[in-house]
């Protein structure tokens, strides 16, 4: 069998910036090993493997795979999958729903102002779980080689919306771009706490038009730091309304930001991050993600 194998980089409109995904847009006749060895081989953080529908209330049934492991859902390679379906016709505008990992998600496909294809993706309801103990937090600060005094204001906490990430606040862009990780003492942390991912951010300093900047780590998967994350910016979203970390008029009821994230590696990308709010609590109910995507290249593999 002969599989189309494409390279795409998510959250940017530049080639070899933004998260680079790999793409198998027919991955029907794949085995697991099989699509665990494509998404080392191609090594990036994560594989998307698009299937058939397999029951009547989705569209597209999408795996995704690191270089190690099966992940229940991907931001980034989601916005690559979707993107790729849109040029290649297979879906060109509109709502589908994807079956993934953490259940069936809807996603919209609409036109950008470039005459290209924004992705837009609805991620699961906001979770929100443990706050980092004392020593817990101690112990990730030692890892991250900061102290105290370099965090910002907000909890170090746990949130997801469909792959969950420790939100961790910094004071300052300089804290956030000298960041140099004891990786493995993360990974040693990550199975203590449950948690595979370390999102860090700021407010402080932003870019025009961006409200926060921010670095992903989950080295307990594969992945010493990924570029651009929409399963970190997209639960960061639902944290900063939650903890009241951004100004909200009384009865608000939509949030909108954009996330910056990649810098440190080069590989610079913008997400689109809506939150929508409950009018009475004030509390996150729903969060999706935006991105627009660039073929980088594509291939043909051979099995």
């Amino acid at each position: 069998m002969t599989y189309r194998v494409y390279q795409v980089d998510a959250f940017t409109r530049t080639r070899f910036t933004g998260n680079p995904a790999g793409v198998v847009p027919h991955a029907d006749g794949l085995s697991d090993p099989q699509m665990q060895a494509i998404a080392r081989e191609l090594n990036n953080s994560e594989t998307a493997f698009i299937f058939k529908p397999r029951a009547s209330d989705h569209d597209v049934h999408i795996r995704f795979f690191t270089p190690t492991i099966e992940v229940p859902v991907c931001g980034h390679a989601t916005i690559a999958a979707h993107y790729v379906r849109a040029i290649e016709r297979t879906a060109v505008r509109g709502c589908v729903h994807q079956l993934t990992g953490a259940g069936v998600m809807r996603i919209e496909i609409e036109p950008s102002e470039h005459g290209d294809f924004r992705i837009w993706m609805h991620q699961r309801p906001p979770t929100f779980g443990l706050v980092l103990t004392e020593g817990r937090r101690k112990a990730l600060i030692s890892a991250l080689g900061i102290d105290e005094l370099s965090l910002g204001q907000g909890p170090v906490a746990v949130v997801s919306t469909g792959h969950s990430k420790v939100m961790v606040p910094l004071r300052d862009r300089a804290t956030l771009d000298g960041l140099r990780p004891d990786l493995s003492a993360l990974a040693l942390l990550s199975q203590e706490i449950g948690c595979n991912g370390y999102h860090l951010f700021t407010l402080a300093d932003p870019d025009p038009g961006v409200l926060a900047h921010g670095r992903m780590f989950a080295p307990a998967i594969g992945i010493p730091e990924d570029p651009v994350t929409g399963n970190a910016n997209g639960p960061l979203g639902a944290y900063l309304v939650r903890h009241r970390l951004v100004p909200l008029a009384v009865g608000q009821t939509k949030f909108s930001c954009t996330m910056r994230q990649g810098e440190a590696m080069g590989r610079a990308g913008l997400v689109q991050v809506e939150v929508t709010i409950d009018q009475e609590s004030q509390l996150p109910l729903e969060v999706k993600i935006a991105g627009e995507a660039v073929v980088a290249f594509r291939t043909e593999l051979e099995l």
